[in-house]
């Protein structure tokens, strides 16, 4: 049986979407496969009656606490042990849940991640990766997009290195090229960073790096498939990306590649270097994109791809 733990008082419409959300990805997991929500039992079973849905369908787990997204992330979760996030991580770390995916407060899950289930031995720092479009069938992988914003260039040859993984194991990527995000594709090009990074990555065996790829590369499958940069420049790129998406809507395009852009698609972003699956969503997650973040979470889970990342460590 595989448990998908799901916040159901986490983003700024819970818990209305998340459980209508969790509600819409009912229809798209397996026998074997059960959602549990963390969260007010009574909150939460109000909604499904609304729904017409039995509390049966799901596995819930009352929590009389919410960490709020303006409060202090570590403080609020070692105070609020009975928040709906504190208690996803401990049922997460305890394995009587297989993934744990939020709306919530970013930095609260992040806390949960480092402090409860921690990082794989050999990771220096995990990173947040993201998902940009690149066809009307190809996702191209992005890391960091917001969680170190200053890094090492050993740190950035990790995430080649975690990015390869996870693109070959859960977007189906045979042999996924990697490429350093810089100011041009010559070798001697960008800052002290991103030339140590280079360094590191020309020689390496550990994966397949392409070089340094510009800026009007990302949009296309070409170059890469795999792109490497620090959490500041990938978090610019990724909302850049988002804002593209919502300026073209206000002209109406009825283009399938174009709507790929929508951020609800693919409902959350996987944090990548920690022992178990944590799937971090947008906090304006509508019920569409909480089914999404479900639905990645799942795939997150069934790749394996947690041990196959400590295996790569060892």
């Amino acid at each position: 049986m595989i448990r998908i733990g799901v916040d159901a008082m986490g983003g700024d419409f819970a818990p209305d979407a998340a459980v209508s959300g969790a509600v819409l990805a009912l229809q798209h997991l397996k026998a074997d496969e059960r959602i549990v929500l963390f969260g007010d039992k009574q909150q939460i079973i109000d909604i499904l009656a609304r729904e017409n849905v039995s509390p049966d369908k799901f596995d819930i787990v009352h929590a009389s606490e919410v960490i709020e997204m303006g409060e202090h992330p570590s403080k609020a979760f070692s105070k609020k042990t009975d928040s709906s996030i504190v208690k996803g991580f401990m049922a997460l770390a305890a394995g009587q849940i297989d993934g744990f995916a939020s709306a919530g407060s970013t930095g609260a899950m992040m806390v949960g991640a480092f402090m409860v289930v921690k990082q794989i031995p050999g990771v220096i720092r995990p990173g947040i990766a993201g998902f940009i479009p690149v066809s009307e069938n190809k996702l191209n992988l992005i890391l960091d997009v917001g969680l170190n914003p200053d890094c090492r260039p050993d740190v950035l040859f990790q995430y080649g290195k975690l990015g390869s993984i996870y693109a070959k194991q859960v977007l189906g990527v045979d042999n996924p090229r990697v490429a350093l995000l810089n100011i041009g594709e010559e070798e001697e090009k960008g800052n002290l960073i991103t030339k140590g990074a280079f360094e590191l990555m020309k020689e390496t065996s550990e994966f397949n790096f392409v070089g340094n790829v510009e800026g009007h590369h990302l949009f296309h499958d070409k170059k890469a498939d795999v792109i490497v940069c620090d959490g500041f420049v990938g978090n610019v790129v990724l909302k850049e990306a988002e804002a593209f998406y919502h300026l073209l809507k206000k002209f109406n395009p009825d283009n399938t590649f174009i709507e790929r852009f929508n951020s609800e698609n693919y409902g959350g972003t996987p944090v990548l270097g920690v022992n178990k699956p944590v799937i971090i969503a947008h906090g304006a997650s509508s019920p569409v994109a909480i089914m999404n973040m479900i639905i990645q979470t799942r795939e997150v889970i069934t790749s394996n791809l947690c041990e196959k990342i400590k295996n790569a460590f060892v």
